[in-house]
Parts: C-alpha cells; structure tokens; sequence
C-alpha cells in the first residue's frame, strides 16, 4: 500500500486509536510528522560486547538474559532499588536501577535483554562490577529481526506507553510502503553546493543509519544525513526571521528629530547620573534608529542593574519631544509599578506626564487612565497585560518598550504594535532583557532584531559577595542580618513556596510568622508574595523603601522590578530549588548602593550535581554571561528561556547550543534567499513546495 506523508498515524500498523492519541500530545497526527520524531541516540547491535570484557567508567550495549531482579525498598517504602542479575555466555553481571520500583514484576527469568549503560565499580564490594540505571529492552524470541538487530538501531524517547520498539517498528513501517514524492524544499543549488542529501535519503538515514556510519557521528548529531535536517530546520525558522524583518522594513514609522538642541537638552536633563560609556554607545545606536523612517525593531542586552531602564527612558523622551507617546510594557505588576516610580521620579522635572495602567488600580482609576491615554495627556504609559486591552486606545502611539519580552506570547506584543498602527505608521520598538543571551540563543530566540548590549555597570556599585551554607548554621545567618540591619541597612529572605506544601519546603508565610516571633522580635519584618493584592503588595513595597520595614520575607514575587539601595544583604533558603537565571535576579535585588552587599545561599549538604553546579556558579561570579553560558550547558536551549509559549524553540534535531556553526550558515543562506531580488523566484519555490503544517510551524506565509 502506498501512502502519502498526510496520512493519519492511525493507519501505520502497530498504531491504532490509543496509540494515536499518545502521538496526538506530542503533535503527531500524520505520517510526516511520526518521520520527524527522530532517535536521541543509536547504539551497534552489529557487535555487542561481552559480559567478561566490560570495564568500569566504560560504556557498553550487551544482549543478555535475565537470571534474576529484586526491588529493595527504603524506609517507608519509597525509593525502591531494583537489583538484576543477568548472563551471557562469558560471565553475569549485577545492574542497578535507583527508583527502579516500576520494574518490579516487568523482568522474569530468562527472558532476553538489550542492555545499554556505564559500568562502575560497586562501592561496596570493590571487586565487583555492575551496569548502573542501563537503559533496556526486552526482545521477544530468539531469532534476529532486520529491525532490531545485525544494525545500528536507533533508539526513540517513549510516548507514555509507546516505547521505543513499537515507535521503532512503526517508523519502519512507515519508511517501507512510503511514495518517493518527499518534497525538497531547500533549494536545489544550496543542496548541491553543500553537499546534502535529498530529504527523503536524509530520514531514511537518520532513522535506520548503513551498518557502516560512524557510532559516534551519530550519537553526536553529525552524520550528513542528521547534519542536513538540522539545517533545513534552522534555515526554515531563519527565513521567517528573514521575511519577518523585511516585512518590518516595509511598514512606514515616523523618522524622530533627534539632533535637534531642544531634544539634546531634554535627553541631558532627564539624566540622575553621568552616564556610562557602553549607556551612551546604546544610546546612540538607538537614536540612528529612530531616525530612519522604518521601525527600529531592537534588543537591549544588559545585566541587572546596568541602566536598561534610563536608556529606556531616553529613548521615550525622544518619542515625547517628537509629538508621540511612549510606552512600556513589564510582565509583572510589581515591575511595572517600579518602572512607573523610576519613570515619574526621572521625567517630572521635564513636565512629562507618567501614566500607570495595571489591572489592580480601582475601575474609577482605569477609567480616567484610559481616558488620559486616549487624548494623548498621557505621553508615557506604564504597564501590564492591560496596555493590551481592547479598551485601550493611544491617541499618537510612536514607541514602545517591552521589558523581559521573553514572559510575553508572541500574538500579546503584536497587539501592543497594532495600537501604534492604527494611525497610520508602525512604532519604534525597543524590547529589554536582564537575562543575557549568549549569542547562539539571541540568533534564534531575537534573529530579527538588532542587538545592543550594555556591558558595564554603572561607577560606585561594590561586588556582591556571595557564599553558600547549610540549615545548621542559619543561627549564625541570622545573626549577620541582625548585625547588618542594626548598621541601618535592610535585608530579604526568599523562600521557594508561599504556604506549606508536601514538597516538604519551608514556606513564607510560616517562616515570616517564625521569624518574626522566635528569630527577629524586635525588629520590623513584612510579607510580600504573588497571592496579596495590587495595593497590598505596593503598600508592602513602599515602605520597604522607606526602612519601614527592615526584613523583607518573599517568594520569587521580588526576583525583578523590586530596587531598594539601602538592601545589603539577600538569604534564599532552599537554595538548590531556583534556577541559575532566578538566583541571579534575585542576587541582583541588592548591591545597589556604595555599601558591601552579600548573597547567603542555604542548601542542604546532599543535593543533585546540576544543583551543585549552579550554586558553584554563583559563588564564582556576578557576570551574567558567564552564568548565562552555565545556565545554557544546563538546561539546553528549549528550557532556557521558561515554558515554550513562545512557540520559537520547537526544535525536532536542530540544538542551538550544539549545533552554533549549522546555525550561523543557515542563517546566512536564509536571509540572502529572502533579502537578495535575483534569489526571488527560489524563494517563491521553497514557500510554495513548503507543507501546511510547516507554514504554521515557521510564520512562513505561502505563495501562489
């Protein structure tokens, strides 16, 4: 039977409606996307090797059977380890599954196995070898299936219950009765001038390598075949950020007078400090921007606290001293409050008029913030989601910031642009990140901006000090708060959870009602987290600011927005639980005065090596980057930046992080297909030959 890469998975034997619907949750409905669903590793069942030739910290694919398995459980019956024993013909070997629970009862006496794992020494018994956590599978017979053995098998992620033999089978399945018509969609002179094979020829040799590939080139995403997906993978998504900034260049914005005196003499009045050189480098590379007739679409790069905002604010100014309004958008209510403080504080002695739009202000208040935007009275707005808000009407809308656009969807900014639009010409836009990108990342996730990066802080800052330490010495933790609130300065403590939980984690609410009692008396302790509303929180906030409050007991509600000079000293407790991108937002809430600040990070003694790595990161150093790079190495590139809303990251083979020197081509050959007029009727081809599902996957609108 011949089918077509729009058929339904249903129809691929050993699929059927349950399995389907398993598919279904990972976004596989049809035979072309089952054919996208790539192996995460290989192993040789060409040459498996013998029990009596493994050797510890090596790792081996054996094919044996089972002798016997025991789950052994902990106290109170959780964290089961289950010991196996199994035999080939030159020895046995014992392997160990840590939470191996779920095993128990799955594994009978001599049935056959395909084993695959490190081999350690067994710390209890040093002579003895065994395999630890192997990944298996369980064969059924004796004879040699073409599938699953006498090749280099892939191996597949399980769909729930679909494990990787089914999946394996079923993409056999699969490739075997498929039409040759796999369409092409990279152009034919960029096939034939790197050498790439045809896309069928690609995951036919991806999915079921020649027994003569290399097992490591595969194993490392670098065979031609898996080389060749990852390109078209990065090429696709690179010519939507092609065709989406040519798109922008299209659209008409208003070119601002920037050089004028009466604005050069605004920019220098609204200035609360002298300002850094890497600050006026960004400065004058926004300014070029709004000079132009077309809409600046740029990112701004800085660590916390290297005056993102100011720019930000000299930039609206500009906007305001040309006739517009400004706006800016933050993720949170708390930052944006902040950023409304900022704003009024810096602006009103130029007479600029800040307005605040968030959804905990009284309707009363909505409405009359409304009404001010509408007539143009407000030429800075300053919010939330609510900016958005089909009520929300800006009278003469040129620029807008967006802060942390990376927590915003992508259809929410556009709406915030389409305001601007309206009347007639596309905003200037500016979007701000505290979280640095290195810059593999900022060619994906921002390709079709142009990036500024302030790097340098601002004169007077004094490092952080940063140190971790367990529960058992919080005593004397809470001692150097006492100390330091008692020389006037102020403090946080960061909890992970805001009320009790079965994670077993201390909780703030409870904590703040402990340490106001039991630890810290006599001293002025507040409570701020997400569950209070708009005005308690700003009331909680304020007079933190004003050292009416001297400790601030929190949950993550602070990690951005929150700039109190006066706070020297920040605890998270639970530290192991946050992100590396949390921790140094968090750390980031102090050292912001000319007094010694200090990060006091409280974990326990045993923790995972991934926690352990990151507390060792911020120990080492402030630098952003250097976190941002850890972070990266961590936690890859599709957890980088939170949940996927963005819908940008959605890679099946392609990995930024792996994958830099691929990426760095694909973009080139993208944005010369769509930039360049001779390449026109190439482009139109790629767009036409392009499947449905792929125009909604990458932005990419057809062509005839």
């Amino acid at each position: 039977m011949s089918i077509s890469l729009q058929t339904d998975v249903r129809m691929v034997k050993g699929v059927g409606p349950q399995r389907a619907e398993l598919l279904a949750k990972r976004g596989i409905f049809t035979l072309e996307d089952l054919l996208n669903y790539l192996p995460f590793r290989y192993e040789d069942r060409i040459h498996f090797s013998k029990i009596k030739d493994v050797q510890p910290n090596g790792t081996y694919t054996l094919r044996a059977r089972v002798m016997s398995g025991q789950a052994v459980r902990g106290m109170y019956g959780r964290d089961a380890i289950y010991h196996l024993l199994v035999q080939d013909d030159s020895g046995s070997l014992p392997c160990k599954f840590f939470h191996g629970g779920y095993l128990e009862g799955r594994l009978k006496p001599g049935q056959q196995l395909i084993l695959h794992g490190k081999v350690e020494i067994d710390k209890l018994r040093p002579a003895r070898r065994e395999m630890i956590n192997p990944q298996i599978e369980v064969l059924t017979g004796e004879e040699v299936d073409s599938v699953e053995m006498g090749r280099i098998v892939p191996i597949y992620e399980a769909v729930g219950t679909f494990g990787t033999r089914p999946i394996r089978r079923a993409i056999y399945a699969t490739l075997q009765n498929l039409d040759s018509n796999i369409p092409d969609v990279l152009p034919p002179a960029l096939l034939q001038q790197l050498h790439y094979p045809s896309r069928r020829d690609a995951l036919i040799h991806t999915h079921f390598p020649d027994a003569g590939e290399s097992l490591e080139a595969l194993n490392l995403f670098r065979s031609p075949a898996q080389q060749r997906l990852i390109f078209e993978e990065f090429f696709l998504y690179q010519l939507s950020l092609a065709l989406g900034r040519r798109a922008v260049r299209k659209e008409n914005a208003l070119a601002f007078r920037v050089r004028e005196d009466k604005v050069r003499e605004a920019l220098k009045r609204i200035l609360p400090f002298k300002p850094t050189n890497a600050q006026k480098r960004v400065l004058a590379e926004i300014a070029t921007d709004l000079e132009k007739p077309v809409p600046m679409n740029r990112l701004l790069q800085g660590d916390v606290g290297s005056g993102k905002t100011i720019v930000a604010l000299q930039a609206a100014v500009i906007a305001i001293e040309n006739a517009c309004q400004a706006a800016l958008m933050a993720p949170t209510e708390i930052l944006a409050v902040q950023h409304f403080l900022s704003a009024r504080r810096i602006l009103a002695p130029g007479g600029y008029t800040v307005e605040l739009l968030i959804s905990g202000l009284k309707p009363s208040e909505k409405t009359a913030a409304r009404e001010r935007i509408r007539s143009g009275e407000a030429q800075l707005v300053i919010g939330t989601h609510a900016l958005i808000e089909e009520d929300v009407e800006f009278n003469r809308l040129g620029f807008v910031a967006i802060d942390e656009q990376h927590r915003f969807g992508v259809l929410q900014r556009k709406r915030l642009m389409d305001k601007a639009a309206r009347h007639g010409n596309a905003p200037h836009v500016l979007v701000l990140t505290a979280t640095p990108i290195p810059r593999t990342l900022s060619l994906t996730l921002y390709g079709d901006l142009e990036v500024s990066v302030l790097d340098e802080l601002p004169p007077g800052r004094t490092p952080i000090e940063t140190r971790t330490t367990t529960e058992q010495h919080l005593p004397g933790v809470w001692e150097f708060l006492r100390r330091e609130v008692a020389a006037g300065h102020q403090g946080y403590v960061v909890y992970p959870v805001i009320e009790e939980s079965k994670l077993e984690l201390k909780a703030a609410i409870e904590e703040y009602e402990r340490l106001s009692k039991a630890v810290f008396p006599k001293l002025k302790l507040g409570l701020l987290h997400g569950r209070l509303s708009s005005q308690e929180k700003e009331d909680v906030m304020q007079k933190f600011r004003h050292n009416e409050i001297q400790i601030l007991v929190a949950t993550t509600v602070v990690e951005v927005g929150v700039d109190v000079p006066n706070a020297t000293v920040m605890i998270i407790e639970h530290a192991e639980r946050f992100g590396l991108a949390q921790l140094h937002q968090l750390r980031g809430r102090i050292g912001r005065g000319a007094q010694p600040s200090h990060c006091i990070l409280v974990a326990p003694g045993r923790m995972s090596e991934d926690a352990r790595a990151r507390l060792e990161t911020m120990v080492r150093t402030t630098d952003g980057f250097e976190i941002a790079e850890t972070d990266l190495q961590l936690r890859g590139p599709g957890e980088f930046f939170g949940t996927r809303q963005s819908g940008q990251l959605g890679f099946h083979v392609a990995n930024p992080l792996r994958d830099r020197e691929l990426l760095e081509l694909a973009r080139k050959e993208a944005f010369a297909l769509a930039e360049q007029p001779a390449q026109k009727e190439a482009l139109q081809r790629v767009l036409r030959l392009l499947p449905g599902e792929w125009q909604r996957r990458y932005h990419l609108a057809r062509v005839g």
